[in-house]
């Protein structure tokens, strides 16, 4: 029996986030802030011009304006010259050091410019299971939070007690399945349930983690049965079709795919490079403070200097939702990912 798809929405100060789940487990998160960038995503459609050609790699680098920029394969458009207007799709969301990817439409004509805007935070939510009602209010905050932990954790368990750690380098993304006290009587068997209940997680959590490239999985065991791991990986990674590639299993037991890249790494949003970015760490916050006041309470938040200045933007957001019941205390000792909220 297949397990079926729910959404889910957080309508959050400041923040919209939204979950696709697969079974009882986070498959997708979606973020919206308000950021001018997030209008650039996959879908969007644009007028740039050409800043630069490669013709030894086959691209051009085009300003998309907004200070934002992309890269448009030559493929389809040989005849490109610097300073040209180009109509163009993207699709897939700029990330760290990396433009967004583009696709040629037409020629294009004025100043860079969007055109149309990517779809909506819940336009991508309902696509993802359209006959599905959006859930909202408390359960939907509560998945969201399941949906970000499980997001930024590096090791995650699997049936039996094995377990599966995802690793983004700079070069590729790497899987390690780590049977730990999954193997039984039968070992061979065994192994072969771990790691086909591995290419499934792992296909989730790329999902839901926004990662792809080339993806190297360090399988548990040796001896696999590689056509059928190969199979399982095929199914597995469906929901990202068109694109997925699946190599052999190695003699070493690694199985090497490609998974296309698309939306921006969820980790970058909500993380950075060095922990929460103190906007995460401020939503948070306003998430934190809006449960302490309900019903009708007054409630108050603790948090960094650092934390308080970005939590400014969205205090008007908050008191238009709960008016003015809250605090904020900024205190100068307090590590920026020490927040707190409170019932007074």
């Amino acid at each position: 029996m297949t397990a079926r798809r729910r959404l889910f929405l957080d309508d959050a100060p400041g923040e919209l986030r939204g979950v696709v789940t697969l079974g009882d487990a986070p498959e997708r998160l979606l973020l919206e802030r308000g950021d001018p960038s997030e209008a650039y995503g996959p879908g969007a459609l644009a007028v740039g011009r050409v800043r630069r050609i490669e013709r030894g790699l086959g691209m051009a680098f085009v300003d998309l304006g907004a200070e934002m920029e992309g890269v448009l394969p030559l493929n389809a458009a040989a005849g490109l010259t610097e300073g040209a207007a180009v109509e163009i799709v993207v699709t897939a969301a700029a990330r760290a050091g990396k433009g967004a990817v583009l696709r040629w439409q037409a020629a294009g004509s004025g100043a860079a410019r969007l055109l149309a805007p990517s779809p909506s935070l819940i336009d991508r939510l309902q696509a993802a299971a359209p006959e599905a009602e959006i859930v909202r209010g408390a359960e939907a905050r509560d998945m969201a939070d399941e949906a970000e932990t499980e997001a930024l954790a590096i090791e995650h368990p699997l049936p039996g007690g094995a377990r599966l750690a995802v690793e983004a380098t700079r070069a590729l993304i790497a899987i390690d399945v780590d049977v730990g006290g999954a193997a039984g009587g039968d070992v061979r068997r065994s192994l072969g349930k771990v790691n086909r209940h591995a290419l499934a997680a792992a296909a989730r959590l790329l999902r839901l983690k926004g990662l792809g490239g080339l993806v190297v999985i360090d399988l548990a065991g040796k001896g696999h049965d590689g056509p059928a791991l190969a199979a399982a990986a095929h199914d597995a990674f469906q929901p990202d079709m068109p694109g997925v590639a699946v190599g052999r299993v190695s003699r070493f037991g690694l199985l090497e795919l490609v998974r296309p890249w698309r939306e921006r790494p969820v980790v970058e949003v909500l993380a950075g490079r060095d922990g929460a970015t103190v906007q995460t760490l401020a939503l948070r916050l306003a998430r934190a403070i809006e449960r302490a006041a309900e019903p009708g309470r007054r409630a108050a938040g603790r948090c960094s200097p650092d934390v308080a200045a970005a939590f400014a933007p969205l205090a008007p957001i908050l008191t238009g939702r709960i008016g003015p019941r809250f605090d904020i205390l900024a205190e100068p000792d307090r590590p920026s990912p020490a927040i707190d909220a409170y019932t007074l």
